[in-house]
């Protein structure tokens, strides 16, 4: 049969500072491992003190807590007699690193700092960390004494090293090392090492596990050998979902993957192998004559052996050719994606946060109906997890939903449970119209959340014969002969009226349902709308966090869709149909305020506008260029022309509004939120003159080459 080894990679629900919690998450992935037979386990990027510290990295109490964290490790009954991988901080000579601790039965024998970092989009380890950059060699690290006291070592190699056991060798890649392109694993491959460990802290981010995937396969599919993946799962404290699906991959084949999205704090994947597979994969020519000409790498050796006779009786005869099996890799549809991520992220941040549940302002429009059908899911995720007997969810929800200690509940049923901590609100005026409200009113029944239902046109009425009173000038809508500066004063009198209200019903509905503590109000504003700054700064956009933040509205739709008919909601059918608007305006006979009208662009091209500007990082110019020709079939230059000169007006003169963003999960790589992944200035030139005249000139040389007909236009260009 060859050299048979087990080995395990995981995904941890790790969480920023959370030292004992992610310790025992530890503990428990290495406790699985073992009892299925496992002699190596590679945990995710940072996994002592969680991938998101962000600044708190910079704190020596992060380091010194990491090896307090370390030191129980390696003296618990859990890590002996087993290879294990494990991520946390290490400053080295005054210098913090990234880094892996290889330890074997209470010893350390290699620090292995990151050498390439993640430094674009959500991520900036340079400010925290510095990358090794003596490839292939190591120094001698002189250990604290908590360590020494453990291991009866003073000093350990760190640096570039392999680790070399009695029938194999293992190397170690870190992340970002998997998507540069002259990966470690080349070279160390091309060196003898046969397994490579990653660890990762890699966020979710629609359609992006494809890439993933692609990589972890092409990793071992010319070179040959065994990759194991692990990652973060769960909220991390911030706006990114980490989204696990831990993997094996053999030869360029995934053998074993986990779950992309879980409410399990703790999931090992693990696999039988055949070294011997590796070996003959290997077996070629051209390979044989670029290895015998590779650089070499210090071996730290360990005598251990990673197979052993005794293999087959722990797994089990059906699993020793597991690495012959080459199962469907998992993926799911966006729409999936949008069901699923944003959930567990709710469901993580309601427990670690200790409130009482969310709350929403409800407007019978299809943002708002789509976060709410995201807290639907999450209370169905919850659901199905009790029913399987996942006690700590069921733990979780007994406090949530404000049970006593000793309480026997189980959540079993999505509704009930929503009723228990999601209230939602319909905040009317006189502008509001009875389709709306009748859809708030069906979806919260629908979905079982706890409704109220108000109108406010006696508070809006206070605030403007206020201002009449003070200023002798009463303000008119467009409708009634006001002028832009009335209309729009107007509507943000309504919208922002409708935040505060948000805040007094989330802090005291609990309190009126007999129970303590407060509710968090979510958000509903889509990507689209924040890019456009198609929102009223401190209104009900204004939130405490925002499952959409980071989602386009024709996302939003196929998620809808999607909803309907797997969550059994035929309700939705009415939101996918309706016309999205603000009801801000009095609806009169020959004008309904509609979102895309007052916008002057449709989600569809803001869609394109926020990829082209942010993900094919180009500026007015370049993007009038690029859809001159995309869209030169039924547009004309100047109409291109003017779509992009309108869009970068606009979002330039509403930038300042990313500046209070709520707190968004992030989705989609054209996210606009402030300071966090997207870096850009918030006050700018916004008529672009030295730009916007550069593309008249260019309109005055290019033909016209539009032959479609303007109905047909939007549908081409969505």
């Amino acid at each position: 049969m060859g050299h048979l080894i087990t080995v395990a990679t995981c995904s941890l629900n790790q969480w920023a500072l959370d030292f004992e919690g992610n310790l025992e998450r530890i503990l428990a992935s290495i406790r699985i491992a073992k009892e299925r037979g496992a002699t190596l386990r590679v945990g995710p990027e940072l996994e002592i003190t969680g991938y998101g510290c962000l600044d708190h990295f910079l704190e020596g109490d992060t380091c010194l807590h990491s090896w307090e964290v370390l030191a129980t490790i390696l003296k618990a009954e859990e890590a002996q007699g087993i290879v294990c991988d494990i991520g946390m901080p290490v400053m080295h000579k005054n210098v913090i690193y990234n880094c892996r601790i290889i330890i074997y039965n209470g010893k350390i024998l290699l620090i292995r700092p990151k050498m390439w970092m993640a430094n674009n989009g959500n991520y900036r380890e340079l400010r925290y960390f510095t990358p090794w950059m003596k490839h292939r060699e190591t120094e001698d690290h002189y250990l604290p004494r908590i360590i020494q006291a453990v291991t009866g070592q003073a000093k350990v190699p760190f640096g570039d090293a392999v680790v070399s056991t009695v029938d194999t060798c293992i190397g170690v890649e870190l992340c970002e090392e998997l998507f540069t392109p002259a990966s470690p694993h080349i070279l160390m491959g091309l060196d003898g090492v046969e397994i490579f460990t990653n660890s990762s802290g890699s966020h979710h981010e629609l359609r992006k596990l494809h890439t993933r995937v692609d990589l972890i396969k092409e990793a071992t599919q010319k070179l040959g050998g065994i990759y194991l993946y692990a990652n973060q799962q769960g909220c991390d404290g911030d706006r990114l979902y980490y989204d696990g699906c831990a993997m094996i991959a053999v030869n360029g084949h995934i053998v074993a993957q986990g779950s992309q999205f879980s409410l399990q704090d703790v999931e090992v994947i693990t696999a039988t192998v055949d070294l011997e597979d590796v070996r003959s994969h290997r077996a070629t020519s051209s390979r044989s004559m670029q290895a015998a000409g590779a650089n070499r790498y210090q071996r730290i050796e360990v005598e251990f052996s990673l197979s052993d006779e005794s293999t087959a009786s722990v797994v089990g005869i059906e699993d020793l050719v597991i690495s012959t099996r080459r199962p469907e890799v998992r993926y799911h549809k966006p729409e999936e994606e949008i069901a699923l991520g944003p959930a567990c992220w709710l469901w993580d941040y309601l427990r670690r946060s200790r409130t009482q549940g969310y709350f929403l302002p409800l407007s019978g429009g299809i943002d708002s109906c789509a976060t709410a059908v995201i807290v639907h899911s999450m209370c169905r995720l919850v659901a199905e997890s009790a029913k399987k007997g996942d006690q700590a969810v069921i733990s979780d929800a007994r406090r949530i939903a404000g049970e006593a200690e000793g309480s026997e509940y189980v959540p079993i049923d999505p509704r009930e449970f929503a009723n228990r901590i999601f209230h939602t609100c319909y905040m009317g005026t006189e502008n509001s119209s009875v389709e709306t409200r009748n859809r708030a009113t069906d979806l919260a029944v629908a979905i079982g959340s706890y409704h109220t239902d108000l109108n406010m046109d006696s508070l809006v009425t206070a605030v403007r014969n206020l201002f009449a009173f003070v200023t002798g000038h009463k303000p008119q809508f467009r409708a009634h002969g006001g002028s832009p500066a009335e209309n729009l004063a107007l509507q943000n009198i309504q919208a922002r009226l409708r935040m505060v209200i948000a805040y007094l019903f989330a802090q005291l509905l609990p309190w009126v349902r007999g129970r303590q503590g407060g509710l968090l109000v979510l958000g509903s504003a889509n990507v689209d709308e924040s890019l456009r700054g198609y929102l009223t700064k401190y209104d009900c956009s204004s939130a405490d966090v925002n499952p959409i933040g980071g989602i386009s509205k024709t996302d939003l739709k196929k998620f809808i869709a999607y909803a309907q008919t797997t969550f059994d909601l035929p309700i939705l059918e009415s939101f996918l149909t309706a016309v999205p608007t603000a009801e801000l305006e009095p609806i009169t006979e020959t004008y309904v305020q509609a979102d895309e009208a007052d916008m002057g662009m449709t989600y569809d091209e803001l869609s394109v506008f926020g990829r082209i500007r942010k993900v094919e990082k180009c500026g007015p110019y370049s993007m009038f260029t690029k859809l001159v020709h995309e869209w030169g079939s039924f547009l004309s230059p100047a109409q291109v022309a003017d779509k992009v000169k309108h869009f970068f007006f606009e979002y330039a003169r509403n930038r300042h509004k990313m500046t209070t963003l709520t707190p968004s999960y992030h989705a989609e790589q054209y996210s606009p939120d402030d300071n966090r992944y997207d870096m850009r200035p918030f006050l700018y030139p916004s008529r672009f003159p030295w730009q916007f005249k550069k593309i008249d000139a260019a309109v005055a040389t290019l033909p016209d080459r539009s032959t479609v007909h303007p109905a047909e236009a939007k549908e081409k260009m969505a």
